[in-house]
């Protein structure tokens, strides 16, 4: 899988990849990344790729000449387009998943200001995604966490495949607790209180027990936590 991020600020986004498990899967050939500032696609003698708006309003837009020479220049027959956007459906894990297997080429829009030129949108752009109703200064972040997301889901790239297993918002529920097998005996707090303990059901060696008590709390966080995916789940 190649992921090609287009940025105003490719360094912004290079550290991501130089640790922990998205390295390791460049470091094995999993994933190819690469960063390209679109500001060198500019024609003008200031590089400047930013416009006011034709309708008026506080905030410069990105300019559709500078995106479309980008686009045009390391788009592929098998490219896959995003553009991250606060107007779009929100990003979840289902896209994560089914990105990962049918695409070997997605190049992430990263937009800056008021956003980019409608047009490219619409002449370019295979898909748009939210991942959250809240604004950025930038599309780098929300971009990070969408490679991150669909990087995880191709085969090997974590050490253990069972990791994808179980996790959270499969079956519209969320993850039970987790807790280390390390002793406590340091931490007074934890020794105190007894209500944070490690429940006894996790290490009675029964795992079918232990698989219907973490669904049960699986249940109840989802419940308390996330009421629309409870209610989903018992549509």
């Amino acid at each position: 899988m190649r992921f090609t991020f287009l940025s105003l600020f490719p360094h912004l986004l290079r550290g991501y990849f130089e640790d922990s498990i998205l390295k390791r899967a460049i470091e094995r050939n999993l994933i190819e990344v690469e960063f390209i500032d679109f500001r060198d696609f500019a024609t003008n003698r200031y590089k400047k790729v930013d416009n006011f708006q034709v309708s008026g309003g506080a905030g410069l837009v990105i300019c559709s000449d500078v995106l479309n020479s980008a686009i045009e220049a390391i788009k592929m027959q098998d490219s896959h387009i995003i553009y991250l956007t606060p107007v779009a459906k929100q990003f979840n894990q289902n896209d994560a998943k089914r990105l990962a297997k049918s695409h070997r080429h997605i190049i992430f829009i990263c937009g800056r200001y008021e956003g980019i030129d409608e047009r490219v949108v619409e002449a370019f752009v295979d898909e748009v995604f939210s991942i959250g109703d809240y604004i950025l200064t930038g599309g780098e972040l929300a971009s990070l966490v969408g490679c991150d997301s669909v990087a995880r889901n191709i085969p090997q790239v974590l050490g253990n495949e069972e990791s994808l297993f179980g996790e959270s918002f499969e079956n519209n529920l969320l993850e039970a607790p987790v807790f280390t097998k390390n002793h406590t005996k340091n931490d007074k707090k934890l020794q105190k209180n007894a209500n944070l303990s490690v429940p006894l059901e996790y290490s009675k060696g029964n795992h079918g027990k232990i698989k219907a008590f973490k669904n049960e709390l699986s249940l109840r966080k989802t419940k308390y936590f996330r009421p629309d995916m409870y209610q989903n789940y018992h549509k």
